[in-house]
């Protein structure tokens, strides 16, 4: 078991989430200014606002700190790996919050020279605070956090998102959603990757994939899930990395079935 991290960096994981969380809600429902950064992708002044001040507190508290934010970091350098990298997510499930669909979170994730570390990801509408210490367990308001028992994929209940390039890789999406549903108990899509991989870390749901991901969408998550007992890797059931774009998070015991369906799927097309 490694060494407990400083307790200032899971604090500070906890502070910002829940600071963003207080922001989203006092500004839930109303008249929010909402601009595109693609066809359908979404960006709010809430999302803005919140990753500004979570960058001022990180460079105020943590001044040699990375952050790789959803709004504001330019292009990684994949071949310098900082000591220390916040990443962050102001609000996962923008389209939600902007639609006025009370599924949305802020999400937070610290990795050390590369390895997710510390993970927080407050869902405000639900007051619901999940953490995470690597090596330390996974909590849910204080409460540990174990994943689903569940065995077989016909008595799971399933989870995927679908990326903003939804419209042209329709087919492809809708048709692996389509095998999932012929072989599971149920299967659903909310809208917020870091809330699915909470409820599979919170035994809610018993896996999850998707693809086109970005490290702010799933850093945290995975490491929640990872501590509260679960499995998460790519779609080839290889080692997860939240650079590659692609995971599948479970309970650990339906994943191999569920690579497979993934797997066949994708080789018959």
């Amino acid at each position: 078991m490694p060494d407990p991290l400083p307790p200032v960096f899971l604090a500070t994981a906890v502070e910002s989430v829940i600071r963003a969380g207080e922001i989203q809600m006092a500004h839930f429902g109303s008249d929010l200014r909402v601009d595109k950064k693609g066809a359908i992708d979404l960006v709010t002044e809430i999302d803005l606002r919140v990753e500004r001040e979570f960058r001022a507190l990180i460079a105020s508290r943590f001044p040699t700190h990375v952050v790789l934010g959803e709004e504001f970091s330019d292009v990684e350098d994949r071949d310098s790996v900082p000591q220390y990298c916040w990443v962050f997510d102001p609000v996962d499930g923008t389209t939600n919050y902007a639609h006025g669909l009370p599924i949305f979170c802020s999400s937070l994730a610290l990795e050390i020279r590369g390895e997710p570390s510390v993970a927080a990801i407050y869902d405000p509408s639900r007051r619901e605070l999940y953490t995470a210490e690597r090596g330390h367990g996974a909590w849910l308001n204080g409460a540990p956090l174990r994943v689903s028992s569940a065995t077989t994929l016909i008595d799971s209940l399933l989870c995927t998102g679908f990326p903003y390039s939804v419209q042209r890789d329709a087919e492809a999406l809708v048709g692996l959603f389509g095998e999932f549903l012929k072989v599971s108990r149920a299967v659903r899509r909310l809208g917020s990757a870091a809330i699915d991989l909470c409820y599979v870390a919170a035994g809610r749901l018993d896996g999850f994939w998707e693809q086109s991901l970005h490290p702010w969408d799933v850093a945290a998550g995975a490491l929640i899930i990872q501590e509260a007992g679960g499995r998460v890797t790519d779609l080839e059931g290889g080692p997860y990395s939240s650079r590659a774009g692609n995971l599948i998070a479970t309970n650990g015991h339906i994943h191999d079935a569920m690579v497979q369906v993934i797997q066949g799927f994708l080789k018959g097309r």
